[in-house]
């Protein structure tokens, strides 16, 4: 499997209108050929933003580049930026390999 996440930086007070983009739009993954799940996260609180990531689970690497150059990749970032001025700076992008995974009585290895 494949993990794409990115960190954004929310400013204090904007956290709310930061989750409201989240929960109201249309992501398209349900439609991606090798999307497993996505998770949006709520970090710990700094002085000046709380850190956000969102997380999402990929079959593999391939399916993951392939949706980077979707037509649904497009359509569901297509408002991005108009959101800037929620968070301090560009999101951090960092993408992870399952080397393994513990779960439901099971450990798999890649």
């Amino acid at each position: 499997m494949f993990i794409a996440m990115n960190r954004f930086k929310v400013i204090k007070g904007s956290e709310a209108a930061f989750e409201n983009v989240w929960l109201s739009r249309d992501s398209h993954l349900d439609k991606v050929p090798g999307f497993v799940e996505f998770h949006l996260l709520k970090g710990p609180e700094a002085e000046d933003h709380t850190l956000y990531a969102s997380h999402t689970v990929w079959k593999n690497r391939a399916t993951f580049e392939a949706w980077t150059k979707s037509d649904a990749f497009r359509a569901a970032h297509h408002k991005a930026g108009d959101n800037k001025p929620l968070y301090l700076e560009h999101p951090q992008f960092e993408g992870f390999e399952t080397i393994q995974t513990v779960g439901g009585g099971k450990v798999m290895v890649a």
